[in-house]
């Protein structure tokens, strides 16, 4: 099993990234440039978070025509798995790998804080290893809030892709616990052929007990178990 780390220029978490794949799995992970054509044989291609390219324009906006996103979206249509979180979500959506667009916060703030999410289904490689209850897992963002159309929505429902739900610590969904005004507090969502996957809060911030909280491994657990099944 081996793991590529995609970093664009901006790109800011893709050390911790490396770092909480390779310390959970102890699986090979390769570094993988922007400008490259190759995933190196890589059976999981991860994009992490960041300002890829400074987010000028939109978030993600202009990474999606890295030439490795070429390869990305190759890799995806071949049924590999992919992963991206936060500003890696955003690339996705902007490339079409994910349905909806991520948008401004809607108090136009940057948000840097813990937040809770609940798994929302139990039937896909990144949520199937999980218990359906609240996961501690941070936040840092300014253009967060899930956005898609009434019929887009009503594909993810009908086709179970949402993946999480900001919740509150007991589980619930309440307005209150949604940190920056996704429609229907979604925090994740997977493509109908549930291999990509892209969420809002960083797991790969929530893997060290030196951290204080260990509540991300769950999710990289179940996507190694996925992917080696």
């Amino acid at each position: 099993m081996k793991f590529g780390v995609v970093t664009f220029p901006g790109s800011n978490c893709d050390d911790d990234m490396a770092l909480a794949v390779e310390s959970l799995t102890h699986q090979p992970v390769e570094r993988l440039w922007h400008k490259e054509h190759d995933l190196r044989g890589c059976d999981m291609v991860l994009l992490p978070g960041g300002f890829s390219y400074g987010d000028y324009l939109r978030s993600g906006a202009i990474a999606r025509f890295s030439p490795i996103m070429q390869e990305v979206a190759r890799h995806a249509a071949k049924g590999g798995l992919v992963f991206g979180v936060c500003n890696g979500f955003q690339v996705l959506c902007e490339a079409g790998l994910l349905p909806g667009a991520l948008l401004r916060n809607e108090d136009r703030k940057f948000i840097c804080r813990n937040t809770w999410i609940r798994p929302a289904t139990l039937n896909t490689p990144i949520t199937a290893g999980l218990k359906p209850k609240a996961l501690q897992v941070p936040i840092a963002h300014g253009e967060g809030r899930y956005y898609a159309d009434s019929a887009t929505l009503k594909a993810l429902n009908d086709g179970d892709q949402v993946l999480f739900h900001y919740c509150d610590a007991e589980g619930k969904l309440k307005e209150e616990a949604n940190p920056n005004g996704s429609v229907e507090n979604i925090a994740g969502v997977c493509n109908a052929g549930r291999n990509v996957f892209g969420m809002m809060p960083h797991p790969e911030r929530a893997m060290d007990e030196r951290l204080g909280n260990t509540d991300g491994r769950a999710l990289f657990q179940s996507l190694l178990q996925a992917a080696l099944a």
